[in-house]
């Protein structure tokens, strides 16, 4: 169960998202009318909305914002309708991404993510091009310092699939998507907050980048990230400060 340093790499990632929190809560809201559209509008019977509502509480979104969304998707109020689009594609040095989107013009959103793949040197491919280098999963991150026996502890027993500690002392938890907001809950109720938790896409194996090929990856990185459409930008490259 020990891995190697990843510590900085996300708190990097977790300050990128930082910088882009203007944006969330488009992203949010989004995420809830899909969710509330697939699963539901009732949050106690639609495990994906209340993980939404946890986000929207996250950014500040006053609860009547959050209402007046799901009764859109719900059909209670006129809104937009968003359908997810998963676009895959190469970076820098090979490194694999995966763009998951909400569009209401799917003609518009890959136009715009082909443009950004082809002008910051990446390359889009065909579905299922890179998505075998990633496991869908929950992840949980601890900064170092955090007990690991007791993570570990509460983590497995509330069904975790792993338990993974970093040279740092970071440790990361791994779980189903469906076990995620349960094993969350036990470990907030052990008084174990986690410094990330969210459901991803997980590289199975990461490719290190740096100098100017890290600086290039994560300008495509960004410039996939600012567009409207983009929900969420997984990849498996390590950037070197």
């Amino acid at each position: 169960m020990a891995g190697h340093s990843k510590w900085a790499n996300i708190q990097h990632r977790k300050g990128r998202q930082d910088e882009k929190r203007q944006r969330i809560w488009t992203r949010v809201v989004r995420e809830i009318m899909v969710s509330a559209r697939t699963g539901g509008g009732d949050p106690a019977a639609n495990p994906r909305l209340r993980l939404a509502i946890e986000k929207a509480k996250a950014a500040n979104m006053p609860a009547d914002t959050v209402k007046r969304n799901i009764d859109k998707a719900t059909g209670n109020l006129e809104g937009v309708n968003y359908e997810e689009i998963r676009y895959e594609g190469y970076g820098i040095g090979g490194a694999a991404i995966i763009v998951d989107t909400m569009t209401d013009n799917r003609v518009r959103t890959v136009a715009e993510v082909r443009h950004i793949f082809s002008k910051y040197g990446g390359n889009m491919g065909t579905e299922g091009s890179v998505a075998f280098q990633f496991k869908h999963c929950g992840q949980l991150v601890f900064a170092p310092g955090t007990s690991e026996d007791k993570v570990m502890e509460v983590a497995l027993d509330a069904g975790a699939e792993d338990v993974i500690a970093d040279e740092e002392g970071a440790i990361e938890v791994l779980t189903a998507p469906g076990e995620f907001e349960a094993v969350k809950n036990a470990l907030e109720a052990s008084g174990l907050a986690a410094d990330m938790a969210e459901v991803t896409m997980r590289p199975e194996n990461t490719i290190e980048l740096a100098g100017e090929d890290a600086s290039r990856m994560q300008k495509l990185l960004d410039m996939l990230e600012d567009l409207d459409d983009v929900q969420a930008v997984f990849h498996n490259a390590e950037l070197a400060e």
